[in-house]
Parts: C-alpha cells; sequence; structure tokens
C-alpha cells in the first residue's frame, strides 16, 4: 500500500490517530505488528494489519544500539517519520518512560503528532529505562509523578484523537496485583486512553486475572511475547482490547540475515541464495520506484529516450574463461561484464539496449535485452557487426565495446555533452597501457589542459592503433553517443563502407575517423575510471572495480 504524501493513496476519512482510536476502542480485538524502519512497516502493512506497533527494542536494535535510552527520542524520531512516510497505517510508539519527565513528554507529544504519529505508550518506570526482560524488581516511577507524565501529554496533543496508553510495569516488576490495579485506575483517571498491562510469565494466568478485575473500564493492551502458546481466542472472550506482537520482524530478519550471511561465508558463492532471497525487483517495489517512474513522467522534462547497441560478437582470448562463452558473459563477483554494463546504461537512463552476438551466441542471454547475431563473426569486424544492428540506430543511440567497464558519472558526462556524435577518450589510459595493447588512440584538436574552466570544444581528427605517440592525445574507452542526427551519419557512413567493399574489415576506429573528416565528431575527455576487460588480469583488476 501506498502512503499518503509521498506516494498517494486512496484518502481515509479519518486521521491516523483517530484510525488508531477507532482500532483500541472497537469491541472488537485488534492486532498491531512491530516494524521498526519504513520497508518493515510498509511489509506490515501489505500483510493486511491495521496498525503498527514502532518498538523501541527494535528500534534500538536496528541502529545497533542496546534498549536503555542509548538512543535519543531525536533520532527515533527520524525513524518514526520514515515509517510514516512508507506506510499509511497509524502507528503506535513505543515511547519507553516519555525519555524524561512531564516536560519530554509534552516535547515528545507535539513532535509526534506534527508528523501524523497515531498515538504513544509510555511506561511507569525510570529514565533511562532498562528493558523489562532484563534483571528483576525494577524500580517504578512514583504514581502520582506519573501522573504528571500522562496529563502533560494529553495536554499536548495537536490532534484530539491522539491515544496515550498508560503501560503498567507493576506485574512484570514483580509487585502485586493490588499495586498494578492501583496504579491502571490511577492513570486512566489521569487521562490515559488505554492500559497495556505486562508480564513476562510464561503463562497468560496473571494477565488474564487483572483482565478479569479490571471490568473493562478502559481499553486493556497485551504484549503477548512470554505467553505466546495461549490461544488468541481466549484473550477475544475476556474483552481484551488490543494485542501487540511486539518483536517478530526484526527477530525474523536476525535469523534470515544470520543464515544467509553464514551460508554465503562458507560457500563463497551465492549457491543456494539466489531465489531463496526476496528479489532486488521486490525491493524496488517496496521503495515505490514504479510511483517514481510515474512521477518523472509527470514532472521531468520530455525528451528522447537513448537507446544502445553493444558490440559483444567476438570471443575474446581469456583461456578457459571463453571455451564455452564468449568476453562478455565472464562473470565478475557473480556478474556477466555484459549484465554490470547494461546496469550502468540503465542508470544513464538507456533502457533499451540491443547485443549483437557472434561466438557462442547461444549463451548471451540477458532478461530485458534485444539480440542481434552476426554469424560471420569470425570473418568480419566492428563495422560489420555494428551494420547488424542497423534497425536499433535510430534516434538518440549510444554505441558501446561488450567488454568494457566503466563509472556511471561516466555516462552522465558523454550524455550530457554538446554534440551531435560523443566520444569518451582517457586522456592518460594511452601511456600507461602495455605496448601492443594500444588500439584506439585518438589524434585530436587539442590535449586535455587540466583546467576546470577550460571547456572549448575538443574534435577528433584520427583514431587508429599506430599514431606516432606526440600525436596521441588519449584513447577511445569504447563508448560513442549519437544524436538522431548522428545516427544518420553513422548509417550513411556504414552504407558507404559497405559500397567501397570495406565494410566486411573495418573496424570502429576507422568508421570514426571517416566520419571526422565530413562531421563534427566531439570528445570528452576523462581520467581513468573505465576498464577493458582484454586479460586475465584485467578481470583480476575486475574484480575490484566498483
Amino acid at each position: 500500500m501506498a502512503n499518503d504524501m509521498l506516494f498517494p493513496s486512496a484518502p481515509s476519512p479519518l486521521s491516523r490517530a483517530a484510525a488508531l482510536r477507532a482500532e483500541i476502542c472497537s469491541p472488537g480485538l485488534s492486532f498491531l505488528m512491530e516494524a521498526h524502519n519504513g520497508l518493515s512497516a510498509r511489509i506490515v502493512e501489505e500483510a493486511g494489519f491495521r496498525g503498527i506497533w514502532a518498538s523501541g527494542l527494535t528500534i534500538s536494535a536496528s541502529l545497533g544500539l542496546r534498549d536503555s535510552n542509548e538512543a535519543s527520542w531525536t533520532q527515533v524520531l527520524d525513524v518514526l517519520e520514515y515509517m510514516a512516510d512508507a506506510a499509511a497505517i497509524p502507528i503506535l510508539v513505543d515511547g519507553d518512560t516519555g525519555y524524561g519527565n512531564f516536560n519530554n513528554v509534552r516535547r515528545l507529544v507535539r513532535k509526534l503528532c506534527a508528523r501524523r504519529i497515531g498515538g504513544v505508550c509510555i511506561e511507569d518506570k525510570l529514565f533511562p529505562k532498562t528493558n523489562s526482560f532484563i534483571g528483576e524488581r525494577q524500580p517504578l516511577a512514583d504514581i502520582d509523578e506519573f501522573c504528571g507524565r500522562i496529563k502533560a501529554g494529553k495536554d499536548s496533543q495537536t490532534d484530539d484523537a491522539f491515544v496515550l496508553v498508560a503501560r503498567v510495569e507493576a506485574l512484570i516488576s514483580g509487585h502485586s496485583m493490588e499495586e498494578a490495579l492501583q496504579r491502571a485506575e490511577a492513570y486512566h483517571a489521569a487521562g490515559a486512553d488505554a492500559i497495556l498491562i505486562h508480564s513476562k510469565k510464561n503463562t497468560a494466568d496473571e494477565i488474564l486475572a487483572f483482565t478479569e478485575r479490571w471490568g473493562r473500564r478502559a481499553p486493556l493492551v497485551i504484549v503477548p511475547t512470554m505467553y505466546h502458546t495461549t490461544p488468541t481466542e481466549t484473550f477475544r472472550r475476556a474483552g481484551i482490547s488490543a494485542i501487540i506482537w511486539a518483536n517478530h520482524n526484526l527477530r525474523a530478519a536476525i535469523t534470515a540475515m544470520r543464515e544467509t550471511s553464514q551460508r554465503i561465508f562458507e560457500r563463497e558463492s551465492l549457491e543456494g541464495t539466489e531465489g531463496a532471497v526476496a528479489t532486488v525487483k521486490d525491493i524496488f517495489r517496496l521503495a515505490g520506484n514504479e510511483e517514481l517512474a510515474d512521477a518523472e513522467r509527470r514532472y521531468l522534462p520530455r525528451r528522447a529516450t537513448a537507446r544502445a547497441v553493444v558490440l559483444a560478437a567476438a570471443p575474446g582470448a581469456l583461456g578457459p574463461l571463453t571455451a564455452e562463452r564468449p568476453k562478455c558473459m565472464v562473470e565478475i563477483r557473480g556478474r556477466s561484464l555484459l549484465a554490470r554494463l547494461v546496469d550502468t546504461l540503465a542508470g544513464g537512463g538507456v533502457r533499451e539496449v540491443t547485443v549483437v552476438r557472434g561466438y557462442r551466441k547461444e549463451a548471451v542471454v540477458l532478461p530485458g535485452v534485444r539480440v542481434l547475431d552476426n554469424d560471420h563473426y569470425a570473418e568480419t569486424g566492428e563495422a560489420f557487426s555494428l551494420s547488424c544492428a542497423r534497425t536499433a540506430i535510430s534516434g538518440e543511440t549510444l554505441v558501446v565495446y561488450g567488454d568494457v567497464l566503466f563509472r556511471e558519472e561516466i555516462l552522465h558526462g558523454v550524455m550530457a555533452a554538446r554534440g551531435d556524435v560523443v566520444l569518451a577518450v582517457d586522456a592518460v589510459a594511452a601511456e600507461l597501457r602495455a605496448p601492443g595493447r594500444q588500439r584506439d588512440l585518438v589524434r585530436a584538436s587539442r590535449r586535455y589542459s587540466g583546467d576546470y574552466l577550460d571547456d572549448a570544444p575538443v574534435r577528433l581528427e584520427e583514431m587508429a592503433a599506430n599514431l606516432p605517440a606526440e600525436q596521441v592525445a588519449g584513447e577511445w574507452i569504447g563508448l560513442a553517443r549519437f544524436s538522431a542526427r548522428g545516427a544518420t551519419w553513422l548509417g550513411e557512413e556504414l552504407d558507404a563502407l559497405a559500397a567501397e567493399g570495406l565494410l566486411e574489415k573495418a573496424d570502429l576506429p576507422l568508421v570514426l575517423t571517416r566520419l571526422a573528416v565530413h562531421h563534427p565528431v566531439h570528445i570528452v575527455y576523462i581520467l581513468g575510471r573505465w576498464l577493458d576487460v582484454d586479460t586475465l588480469a584485467d578481470v583480476g583488476d575486475a574484480l575490484n572495480f566498483t
């Protein structure tokens, strides 16, 4: 379900506080499920619960802190704001002791109301608190002093429906039933909207005894973590108003994360893990990516959607790694070079990707990617492979080698640069390359200056493997962008090469050099942050390329 601000949903006739009050004061039994951050709040809402328990224990633990007021109330407030944004159902906050005296409570309540939180539960212990399940006979607050906290909270609420629940710790601290009843009655008289009676016994006997003597004078809330074997129907018959499932989402997450981490550590692989955990798409869905896409269509300026052609027909020469698959499908930390490249393109807004396959083409499979084949890959070069994708070269188009990795900011720079044909050229890579590995060397209208104010256009003059060292301005990384007009120029150049009988053997440096004779081919200089995977040593380097 979507929240009512960032991800609009159907409007509710009630405020969140009113919705929480309706749940707790209803004649039937209601249930609140624990959540500790925005994601878990949305999961609770999707499960069908009509209210959330924002547990102090689990929020603290999720921050790596003890449940002893180590997380400040403002830190908890930040978490609650994310939870309220993520889910539209009301939240009852575990407010511990109120984080101090009456003054702290009234500030807390005002801030909670401002963040659309439905209610708060405060307990009659001393600040800083200790979790109720730790130790014995924890000291309790003076009754009159705690009643002052309750009155201060009720006087400070800015939503008349805001719910304040008073949590009685007498039974869990080893005091008598009479003490628990006396405290509950005093808190109710001070203005508490409901009473939470707590116990750490493994049966519900004292809870049921308290309930019978309480006689429904105000809604009664329980937390049956310790006496969980008691049938829920028993509580319904006893007249309990609400049950809090207090910490089970975090506990379930800890179990799952521990098992997954241990499995991956022991196997040094994702075998047995992928397919057994939530998908990345599920994360995107829960995070509201679809709503963002709708908002982008509504608010961002409309622009043509760029597409990409990835040239991946060559086999590569990586020994056993390319015996049964082309180089583009070699895996780096569990993901192929091609998958990583497609992810980078997607990060730059490029959604439509066409891959030209050749060697071991059946191994080139990637969801959402269109494939075309160069069945003559053994006798032809890059220009012929590119011509196999002529139908995909339309409108703004990127042409990319299938064996390169580069940072997303490089893609953004190329996409934002002016010009109908734009190349990404590394100004330093050519100097660092071993002899014999230099191919796409660039001679340009001027070299990289290093002056960040220097934004004068740079144009390609020639690209080849054998340029004199004194003429080399850098190395093309295998990434080019063509505007709609530039794509037309590219198509015309491919046609010209075919007419001259040169298409089958031509490489992209020749194509780009010929283009530069007739049209401006612009250069964007970069300084590293990319990797051309040509050797086994490069595969090793790719493991550390993030």
